[in-house]
């Protein structure tokens, strides 16, 4: 299963996302109206074009196939509400740190084929299995990091696209106002020439600060959550080895959980 289909449980959308949007460019459409100007003069196809497209373009220049593919797959979960799986696996490790302690280490092997976590469940086999706690350790957290690394890379792609936006933006400018001085004798085209000047501007810095960047930082705290959560997985597993008293181990997992999941 590759890391961004890991990510979690899909239930319904993320209304922060969705109202942030909304809220954002809703104010400056409003803004624009109480200064007396008209929607239809922000709508220029020209513009959105040079700035949709020569950001597509410089992304993928600067980005990796796998980035895009991941970076595309993580942007549908930002506009979905995840529930966080911390406080089952929690209660799960501590079931499977109660058994063992109860019995021994090797009553947790039939327990396993009923582990739908793949992390929690590769752990415990190499416990069950009597692998050194170093060596689980390392191997785990290789994984946890590797897929961490790929994750930020798919988000990454986002917090780029909010760094070339502007810049297209000014190129889209830049264009207006060449059309604009090859045709002053021509006074029908200018107003035309210089709207589509400054909207590629609006749509570059908007796009940029309203979707793109805050895009990528909500992913990134995601992937960061998600981390935190297979790292109490991986921590469980190996207090589970060393026999340590499910109540204690109970409380030492209980700080990577969010407050509120407490």
């Amino acid at each position: 299963m590759s890391p961004a289909r890991a990510y979690g449980i899909i239930l319904f959308m993320d209304k922060a996302t969705w109202i942030g949007i909304l809220v954002g460019v809703g104010g400056i459409l409003l803004g624009n109206l109480l200064e007396g100007g008209h929607t239809s003069s922000l709508m220029q196809l020209t513009a959105f074009i040079i700035v949709l497209t020569g950001t597509i373009g410089a992304v993928m220049v600067s980005s990796s196939e796998k980035d895009l593919k991941t970076g595309l797959q993580l942007a549908k979960k930002a506009f979905r509400h995840e529930e966080s799986r911390s406080k089952v696996r929690l209660n799960e490790i501590v079931d499977c740190a109660r058994l063992a302690k109860k019995e021994n280490i090797l009553a947790l092997e039939p327990r396993l084929n009923r582990i739908e976590d793949p992390l929690l469940k590769g752990v415990l086999r190499n416990v069950v299995d009597g692998v050194d706690i170093t060596t689980i350790r390392d191997i785990f957290e290789t994984q946890i990091h590797t897929e961490e690394e790929e994750l930020l890379g798919g988000a990454k792609i986002w917090t780029d696209a909010g760094g070339f936006a502007p810049t297209i933006g000014i190129i889209g400018a830049v264009l207006g106002l060449i059309h604009v001085m090859g045709n002053l004798t021509d006074t029908s085209k200018l107003g035309a020439g210089i709207a589509v000047a400054f909207v590629a501007t609006v749509y570059g810095v908007s796009s940029a600060n309203l979707l793109f960047l805050p895009l990528g930082n909500k992913l990134k705290r995601r992937v960061q959550a998600l981390t935190r959560e297979k790292m109490m997985v991986l921590e469980g597993g190996l207090l589970i080895a060393s026999g340590m008293n499910p109540v204690v181990l109970e409380q030492k997992l209980y700080a990577y959980l969010d407050s509120d999941q407490k």
